[in-house]
């Protein structure tokens, strides 16, 4: 070790300890060190030498030497393997930087300079430990305890001003609690506001659906007089009519049906919106269905430049659906490619899609199309495509969102797609209930959302032989204490108990912790249980996609 000797002194008896204790206290103050530091300097080599006379060591060389910015203390023991595992070898351990044995028989003890080399030359400190006068044990003592007591002002300043410090955190946090409380109130004066403003968006949808039912009611009466008026004036037996007579009132007969349509169609909005499309399934025949439809949508083309044609796989399949319902869908996108198809052909084309279960209607057309960017707008209420008057005259924007309506009621989906000056076409996927037994036994779902149970509790029509609902985590988990079902779809945000929790207690649960999840969530985060089967989102589910990870969970825990 290359250092540079500061002091040396030996060590036999107490007078040598006490010797000791000064001649390190006045190395530290010399070297440029606090006066904390000079006391825990002087303190550990106090509680060093008091063991090494306890202990009966015949005589320790102490050196004081300067090792770059540190302060080296070594001790040399000339009998035995030296004295490290000491108490006071403890207790010099935290009061110095460091304490190491370099061999047997030494000890280094290392403080750090903190303000850096000593600013007196080495010569001067040498000078000024050879200039200390030997001292007695009680003027030791004595200063031993001015440092004690300049050690317990320095304690009570600083609990002072740790009380200080106390008391501006009991401050802020008075503060932070009284501006939280304020935030507090202000949420659940918002939460409030919201729940008035829902009361009023719903109370104002009731009064547009009554309106709508109203109307609807009450123009059906006059406008069906009209039109038949108009066909007893143009029928046979009428009296004869000049060219503009009869032109002008086809035109008010042509007025009058559009108008009864447009009445019509507001009338089963308003019944979908207030949730009365129950659907009535019965064994639907599809070669007659298409059929009839066919035959009745033909005539309505008005021009043998445009052929209606249906395809049917053989044999025939047969489907589990409402019939009226069905054919309201397809008469409408019939009917719609019949009006915007002016040379070409428009066909329905059916078929069956083992893997998700499901009966597949397409409905494509040589028509003039649907720009790009005005697709994803036509399933709004009232919304026509713009272009030429005359092409605008033949909708009333209420077919298709009616459609779609009732393709949801019944469990299925309705999606188009379309090129300008291309064509059109509108695919219905709905539920195709097999003769078979059905896949699951029971299903519970656990949703706040009574209108998505519902339209989840469609989707499994035929594929599960019970399905449970629950509006929260605590009904759900004792609908499953009742009736463990075969597979669970949660919800995440629920209130109360919410699909998270609902999980962990589920994996808490013997009976219930192999019950396969999926959940379900309009939740965009990424963060999901842990124990989770799948992850759904509820924007545009469609039953195909539902069954299909169903399948999955099932088969993965019956591996």
């Amino acid at each position: 070790m290359s250092a540079t000797q500061l002091a040396r002194i030996s060590v036999r008896n107490d007078q040598d300890v006490f010797a000791m204790r000064r001649m390190g206290r006045e190395v530290a103050a010399a070297s440029g060190m606090s006066e904390q530091d000079q006391i825990r300097v002087a303190t550990a080599l106090s509680e060093v030498g008091r063991e090494i006379v306890i202990e009966g060591h015949a005589d320790v060389g102490v050196a004081f030497l300067l090792d770059g910015d540190d302060l080296v203390v070594s001790l040399s023991f000339l009998t035995g393997d030296g004295h490290s595992s000491s108490d006071g070898m403890v207790m010099a351990g935290r009061l110095m930087d460091a304490v190491e044995v370099d061999r047997p028989g030494q000890v280094i003890m290392r403080k750090r300079l903190t303000s850096g080399p000593p600013a007196l030359p080495v010569g001067q400190i040498r000078a000024r430990i050879d200039a200390l006068t030997p001292t007695s044990a009680l003027e030791e003592l004595r200063q031993q305890n001015r440092e004690l007591a300049t050690t317990l002002e320095e304690v009570q300043q600083l609990n002072a001003e740790l009380e200080e410090t106390n008391q501006g955190v009991m401050a802020l946090y008075n503060q932070l609690s009284a501006e939280l409380e304020e935030t507090n109130r202000g949420v659940v004066a918002l939460y409030a506001e919201l729940d008035e403003k829902s009361l009023q968006l719903r109370e104002a949808g009731e009064a547009k659906n009554r309106f709508w039912a109203t109307v609807s009611h009450e123009l059906r009466t006059p406008l069906n007089s009209i039109i038949g008026l108009v066909r007893l004036l143009t029928g046979p037996g009428g009296e004869p009519l000049g060219t503009e007579q009869t032109h002008q009132i086809d035109l008010i007969g042509s007025s009058a049906e559009t108008l009864l349509a447009l009445v019509s169609e507001l009338l089963d909005l308003a019944k979908a919106e207030a949730g009365r499309l129950d659907p009535q399934p019965t064994t639907v025949d599809l070669v007659a269905l298409i059929e009839r439809l066919r035959l009745t949508l033909w005539p309505t083309s008005g021009t043998e430049r445009v052929s209606l044609t249906a395809h049917v796989p053989e044999p025939a399949p047969t489907m589990l659906a409402d019939e009226a319902m069905l054919i309201r869908i397809l008469r409408n996108l019939l009917a719609n490619s019949l009006k915007f198809t002016d040379d070409g052909e428009v066909t329905l084309r059916v078929a069956h899609d083992a893997a998700a279960s499901e009966m597949v209607f397409t409905v494509t057309d040589t028509g003039i199309g649907i720009p790009a960017e005005h697709v994803a707008h036509v399933f709004e209420e009232f919304y026509q495509v713009p272009g030429p008057a005359q092409l605008r005259a033949k909708g009333t924007g209420l077919g298709l969102p009616y459609a779609r309506r009732l393709a949801e009621a019944m469990g299925g989906s309705l999606v188009l797609t379309s090129s300008q000056g291309q064509g059109t076409t509108a695919t219905l996927r709905l539920p195709h209930t097999p003769d078979d037994i059905p896949v699951v036994n029971r299903i519970l779902i656990a949703d706040d959302d009574e209108n998505f149970r519902a339209g989840l509790r469609r989707m499994l029509t035929g594929f599960a032989v019970h399905i449970d609902e629950a509006p929260d985590g605590a009904a759900a988990l004792a609908a499953m204490g009742a009736a463990p079902p075969d597979l669970a779809l949660l919800d995440l945000l629920m209130p109360g108990l919410g699909g998270a929790a609902l999980r962990q207690r589920m994996a808490d649960d013997a009976r219930l912790r192999d019950i396969p999840v999926i959940i379900v969530t309009a939740a965009s985060s990424t963060h999901h249980p842990d124990h989770a089967d799948a992850v759904l989102f509820k924007a545009g589910l469609r039953r195909d996609v539902l069954l299909g990870a169903i399948r999955q969970a099932l088969g993965s825990h019956h591996a």
